[in-house]
């Protein structure tokens, strides 16, 4: 069955080459294109694809609170498009819901590999520059993000699964959590559906604000 996905981005040249790299693969299909934010919902809407890549920088609805809304009313994984890799908008755009994000000028071969991973339910968290972003979310918010994230909140997980989020956290793929733990990855898959579907997250690059934000996992901490 192959992934299907949405193109959101302003720019045509930049659209129909994501499109065409894409499309050529046996197992990805683009359903449809989008030149503006309101697009880009309306195709959600109307295609339901596994993995919106939605440019952060859109005209008539801006890529974030198109993010907002596709993330709100859809299972659709959003991943952003930007051309700096610290645009002041991944904060919130990760906030916003969006499993992670790629700079414009991004290798075709890591493209490929970034839709099937956020279409496979993981994110975009490998590259050091995202790790960077998800500590530098918590130093902005230190306290606004204490006052929202009720203390007792991971009390709903068990000892396995407050170390699997600690490890999401620090960046660790499922493989090395299962060397950790001396288990198979299935298991970590399950321990990681749990922590997700317990604290009400969508994927990991929420899991690892969660742990930030509710001290956990504290920044610069190894």
């Amino acid at each position: 069955m192959s992934v299907r996905v949405v193109v959101a981005d302003d720019q045509e040249l930049v659209r129909s080459g994501f499109t065409m790299i894409l499309d050529a693969q046996d197992d990805i299909e683009v359903v449809a294109e989008a030149g503006d934010g309101e697009q880009a919902v309306a195709a959600v809407r109307r295609h339901a694809p596994d993995v919106l890549l939605l440019d952060i920088r859109m005209p008539v609805l801006d890529g974030l609170e198109a993010a907002r809304r596709v993330c709100a009313s859809s299972a659709c994984k959003v991943v952003m498009l930007t051309t700096f890799d610290l645009d002041e908008y991944v904060y919130e755009a990760l906030y916003a819901g969006a499993s992670g994000f790629l700079l414009k000028d991004v290798r075709r071969d890591d493209l490929v590999h970034a839709v099937r991973v956020v279409a496979a339910g993981d994110s975009l968290l490998a590259p050091a520059v995202t790790r960077r972003l998800v500590a530098d979310i918590v130093r902005r918010r230190g306290e606004e993000a204490a006052t929202r994230v009720p203390p007792r909140r991971l009390d709903v997980l068990t000892a396995r699964e407050v170390e699997t989020l600690r490890l999401l956290a620090r960046g660790l793929s499922n493989s090395e959590i299962a060397t950790a733990f001396f288990v198979s990855e299935h298991t970590v898959k399950t321990h990681v559906s749990n922590v997700l579907g317990k604290l009400g997250l969508r994927d990991r690059v929420q899991a690892v604000i969660c742990a930030y934000e509710t001290g956990l996992v504290t920044p610069g901490a190894p």
